[in-house]
C-alpha cells in the first residue's frame, strides 16, 4: 500500500494536477474538486500553512534608501535636459523592507517549489498583457493567512460533499480554508 493516491495519472500529471489545485486553493481560497484529489491537495496545502504559521514571524525590518525616478501626474518619468541630453530626475526615498530570516527564506523556497506563479488581471484589461500582476503566493501565505491560523493546531481545511457528478458519479467536494 502506498503513502498517497496515484489519481489514476502517470507521476508527472499528478504532481502537476496537485501543485495546480494547491495553487487555486491558496489564491481563491476554495475549490470544488473529487473527494479523492482533495484528500491529497488537503495534506499538500495543510503542511504548506503550517510552515507559514511557525515562519510568519521570523524576520527583521529593516530601512533602506532608495532611488525612484519623479513622475507627472499622467505617471511618466519627469526628464531634464542636462548638457544637450534628456536624462530622468530621481529622488531618494526611506523604505521599510522585510528581510527574511535564514529559516524563513528556506521556507519560501519550499513553498515555491510546490506552488505555481499567479498572474492578476484586471477586469478592465482582459486578454491584454498590460496592467497584469504577479500576486506573491508566499507573502500571501504569511502575511494574511497565517495569521488567521496563530492559534490553531492544524485543521486549516475543510471537506464538504456537494453530490455525485453528473457524467461519471464520482463524488464531488468543496475543499475550502476554515
Amino acid at each position: 500500500m502506498s503513502g498517497y493516491r496515484k489519481l489514476s495519472r502517470p507521476a508527472d500529471q499528478r504532481k502537476a494536477l496537485l501543485r495546480n489545485q494547491v495553487t487555486a486553493l491558496l489564491y481563491r481560497g476554495k475549490i470544488i474538486t473529487t473527494e479523492a484529489k482533495a484528500k491529497e491537495v488537503r495534506r499538500i496545502a495543510e503542511g504548506l500553512i503550517a510552515l507559514a504559521v511557525r515562519e510568519k514571524d521570523n524576520y527583521e525590518t529593516v530601512t533602506v534608501t532608495a532611488k525612484v525616478a519623479r513622475k507627472d501626474k499622467d505617471g511618466k518619468r519627469v526628464k531634464e535636459v542636462v548638457d544637450g541630453k534628456k536624462v530622468t530626475v530621481y529622488d531618494e526615498v526611506q523604505k521599510e523592507i522585510k528581510k527574511d530570516k535564514p529559516s524563513r527564506l528556506h521556507a519560501r523556497r519550499q513553498m515555491l517549489k510546490v506552488l505555481y506563479p499567479v498572474k492578476e488581471v484586471p477586469k478592465e484589461a482582459a486578454g491584454r498583457k498590460k496592467n497584469t500582476k504577479e500576486i506573491d503566493l508566499p507573502a500571501k501565505l504569511f502575511d494574511e493567512i497565517a495569521p488567521k491560523y496563530a492559534n490553531r493546531n492544524g485543521g486549516y481545511t475543510r471537506i464538504v460533499k456537494i453530490g455525485q457528478r453528473r457524467g461519471d458519479g464520482a463524488m464531488e467536494v468543496v475543499l475550502e480554508l476554515v
